[in-house]
């Protein structure tokens, strides 16, 4: 399944601890953390989620229909780190899409194959690379990424794999398993609960989507921006065809 990339890089050593911040990514020069709730403050939320989520999630759905309004709130407010998770499969719905799809997600990842894998192989260095789980050749976060994108991609062969899935994918597995953030990802683009966001992807894989609607929203609210972007939509498209070969763009 690991296949190799004339583009793969060798990982150096692995960082002090002293210089990777919270979210275990390389600390920057003068670089300082947001400031984090006191401890006390931050044990009262989390239970306070505890008890709205239930345990394993259990409560989770009766919770949100008594009080939407709740849930809402402390959305907004943040949901704690450690619950993090668990939450967005709640949220989104892919928990269930786990329990009714047994075994599908090493179906596709051992006995499938994508048109997309030497693309998704060369995409993945370029994913999170200060971001320690992801920084060593073939190491756990990059067969965890590649597993997912390639089971995507087979799983919607409509969409299949496009550059910018990686790190939303690398985002969701900071916080869960491969499975569950695989089936998290079906949820987004698929819309298991909320829209679905696959139209963001529906484009060719060699090109940049700015979807009408953005354009639209930004001419009719941001209208200097809207001409800023329009007036400089060359000079980024030819950035972009040094950087990632992107021959064309799609408005």
């Amino acid at each position: 399944m690991e296949k190799k990339s004339a583009e793969d890089h060798e990982a150096g050593p692995l960082p002090s601890p002293r210089l990777i911040d919270r979210f275990s990514c390389l600390k920057q020069d003068a670089y300082h953390s947001p400031e984090s709730l006191s401890k006390g403050s931050e044990e009262r939320r989390i239970r306070k989620w505890r008890k709205m989520i239930g345990v394993g999630g259990s409560d989770w759905k009766r919770y949100v229909r008594r009080k939407p309004h709740v849930v809402k709130r402390r959305i907004r407010k943040g949901i704690p780190d450690c619950l993090r998770g668990l939450v967005w499969q709640l949220i989104s719905g892919s928990r269930d899409l786990l329990l009714m799809n047994p075994g599908v997600y090493e179906q596709l990842v051992i006995y499938e194959t994508s048109a997309s894998e030497l693309d998704i192989i060369r995409d993945i260095s370029r994913t999170f690379p200060s971001h320690v789980f992801f920084q060593q050749r073939h190491g756990p976060g990059q067969r965890s990424l590649y597993n997912v994108l390639k089971a995507y991609s087979v799983y919607d062969r409509d969409v299949g794999y496009v550059q910018g899935m990686g790190f939303v994918t690398g985002l969701l597995l900071l916080y869960m398993s491969e499975e569950d953030a695989f089936w998290l990802l079906v949820a987004l683009l698929k819309g298991a609960v909320h829209a679905p966001m696959e139209g963001l992807y529906q484009v060719m894989s060699c090109s940049i989507s700015i979807p009408k609607c953005l354009c639209s929203t930004l001419l009719e609210f941001k209208p200097r921006a809207y001409c800023l972007l329009m007036h400089n939509i060359s000079y980024i498209v030819s950035s972009l065809d040094m950087l990632y070969h992107t021959p064309n763009l799609v408005v």
